[in-house]
């Protein structure tokens, strides 16, 4: 997929619009054409090349979502390097853990993500963002607009990129990172095969056509949409100006998660053409609240970082569906399941991830949720069994970060997850204080350690006793949550 996107790039309506953006004043004009996007990839190729990187070498990308992105991965599949990404809403303590796992050989940042490690900690961390100095963690080059203080600039080269070299199909392509601890990060590694076999899955269920535009911001929506020949809208922040690019362009196919859906309703937005959502649960409810918003169909996308994707329902299946549990959809093509001891979903397929990094390969991907399949080959969720909270989208471990709350005066401390409706939950730090702790220092202690956990800073903090079970006398997680949600409703 990435090969055939950089041809099409080059013949196919070299002049079109290949990334769009929506003005204030509700002008659309085009960010990058299709051919420039094809220059700005050879020449980062070139320029990575000349920094000295060569096939099975490392980048680090912090870059945000859109064409420099996209045209540093796309010269990272000709060069044969593997992009490790970096995100900088896991707090900086677990992502300078995750890239000494990684080890990068030069780390790519944009100026926002370097003023986030530096200048403007303070005022991102309001935002959830943070990062570690990355200079601490290697080389480092800015793509895109340099301010004062970044590292120095990786120039786009007017040298001809050299050819691709001759990996393999099991050549290293992206690293991702999953959950783990501080101690033991968790890295996901998906080979050049795999992830080509993930963007044709997505190409096959989405069918983006040419001329369309298709409104959305992750890799797996910009190259499915630019191979086919549409053009891509990155989506507004603000649910307002969403509504107004909704409005404004009347896209054929709209990728948003199940938040930013909800705000996007709440807003008064219309739809058109067909929605796809995932990242979190989306009921069938929502899923309604799209299609009588404008949408044609409104589409559920079961996914994981391992294996993307992995299933997919319309609404009307959704709906029909009057069984416990929540319908996810058939598996799609080459995508299997089963069912293991316990109860716990395994899938496997093409596109599934290689290994987890510093492990062996292993084809069935664990997903740690309880699941059943019907007689008609159907997956059907019956909750997690990991102790992961889903907030707004985004995956929280608790065991990332709960080693930074137990600071001198804290007993035990545990991150549980409150329900908080329509599948979201509400993310609450338990803390038992020790015996004579003043509560009042104990609070203003913690909160360094809070605003270090950028994205999984919890909404709450109580004070109170860890309940316990078992003979082991662990926390128990789930009492924890019971009591958390007590004190919250009081």
């Amino acid at each position: 997929m990435l090969d055939r996107l950089t041809h099409a790039l080059r013949t196919d309506h070299p002049d079109r619009p290949a990334v769009l953006r929506h003005t204030r004043l509700g002008t659309v004009r085009p960010v990058i054409r299709r051919g420039e996007l094809a220059d700005l990839a050879d020449g980062y190729a070139a320029a990575l090349h000349a920094h000295g990187l060569g096939p099975g070498d490392t980048v680090g990308v912090a870059v945000r979502p859109g064409p420099r992105a996209l045209a540093v991965m796309l010269a990272a599949h000709r060069l044969g390097l593997r992009i490790a990404v970096l995100d900088p809403t896991a707090g900086p303590d677990v992502l300078a853990a995750r890239l000494t796992l990684a080890r990068p050989d030069l780390v790519l940042a944009d100026a926002a993500a370097q003023a986030v490690a530096g200048w403007a900690g303070p005022l991102a961390r309001r935002a959830d963002l943070a990062l570690p100095r990355l200079t601490a963690l290697g080389p480092v080059a800015t793509l895109g607009r340099r301010l004062p203080g970044c590292a120095p600039h990786l120039r786009p080269a007017g040298a001809t990129p050299p050819a691709r070299p001759d990996g393999g199909p099991e050549t290293d392509a992206v690293i991702v990172f999953t959950s783990g601890t501080t101690a033991r990060p968790r890295a996901v590694v998906h080979t050049r095969d795999g992830l080509a076999a993930g963007l044709r899955t997505v190409a096959d269920l989405v069918d983006p056509r040419p001329g369309t535009v298709v409104l959305g911001g992750t890799f797996f929506v910009l190259v499915p949409a630019l191979a086919a020949g549409a053009a891509v809208v990155l989506p507004a922040r603000r649910p307002a100006a969403l509504g107004r690019q909704l409005a404004r362009l009347d896209p054929a196919h709209t990728y948003l998660t199940p938040p930013q859906l909800r705000a996007a309703l709440a807003a008064g937005a219309r739809f058109t053409g067909r929605v796809w959502t995932g990242s979190a649960p989306a009921d069938a409810a929502l899923l309604r609240r799209v299609k009588q918003s404008g949408a044609h169909q409104a589409w559920s996308v079961y996914a994981l970082t391992e294996l993307f994707p992995a299933a997919a329902v319309e609404e009307a299946d959704k709906s029909a569906h009057d069984g416990d549990g929540d319908l996810v959809g058939v598996p799609l093509p080459g995508v299997r399941a089963r069912i293991a001891t316990g109860g716990e979903l395994l899938l496997t397929g093409p596109g599934a991830r290689h290994r987890y990094l510093g492990e062996d390969p292993d084809p069935w991907v664990r997903t740690g949720d309880r699941a059943a399949l019907t007689p008609d080959g159907r997956i059907v969720l019956a909750g997690r069994l990991k102790d992961m909270v889903l907030r707004r989208a985004e995956n929280i471990y608790p065991g990332l970060y709960e080693p930074a709350l137990h600071l001198p005066g804290v007993e035990l401390a545990v991150l549980v997850g409150v329900p908080a409706g329509d599948g979201d939950e509400r993310l609450v730090a338990l803390v038992q204080p020790a015996p004579g702790t003043d509560p009042r220092r104990l609070r203003e202690a913690l909160r360094g350690p809070l605003d270090r956990m950028a994205a999984a800073r919890p909404d709450a903090v109580l004070f109170g006793e860890v309940p316990l079970a078992g003979r082991s006398r662990k926390p128990d997680r789930a009492a924890a949550a019971a009591h958390c949600a007590r004190e919250l409703a009081r």
